[in-house]
């Protein structure tokens, strides 16, 4: 069974692709978006914390681009590494903030958790049902 499963693999990575970026977007991303400037400029004075104080809305700002606009390059396995990296740093940084705020544990867990996937992802890559698979393949003929 278990090789039969794994001819599936690439699908498990769309669906991953899919699911964690649609969630991502609509549930975290979508209220940064929304929430505009002044959110943004809460949101970037975590960057104070390794002594970055200029500029708060647009460290806030990025934090809304890597959680709204990153899932979307992850969905469409677009930029999909390079994507990858900026959301794996947003994760760091929530989870630095909340564990300098002391939250509890349950607050810490969950960007910690999404650091490690997405460190996981950008190993395992797009997979073939990604447009960044569709350009290396298209490259590679053109080459040939």
């Amino acid at each position: 069974m278990s090789n039969s499963l794994s001819s599936f693999s690439d699908f498990a990575v769309l669906i991953m692709r899919l699911s964690i970026g649609i969630i991502y977007m609509l549930v975290f991303g979508l209220r940064k978006l929304t929430g505009g400037v002044e959110l943004w400029k809460k949101l970037g004075t975590a960057m104070s914390k390794f002594g970055i104080n200029f500029m708060p809305e647009v460290w806030g700002f990025m934090a809304m681009f890597s959680e709204f606009f990153v899932p979307i390059l992850m969905i469409l396995g677009f930029l999909y590494r390079p994507s990858l990296c900026l959301i794996t740093f947003t994760m760091v940084m929530a989870s630095i903030t909340h564990l300098s705020k002391m939250d509890p544990w349950g607050d810490v867990a969950f960007p910690l958790i999404m650091m490690f996937v997405f460190i996981s992802m950008l190993i395992m890559g797009p997979g073939k049902f990604s447009i960044d698979f569709y350009l290396k393949k298209k490259k590679k003929t053109n080459e040939a």
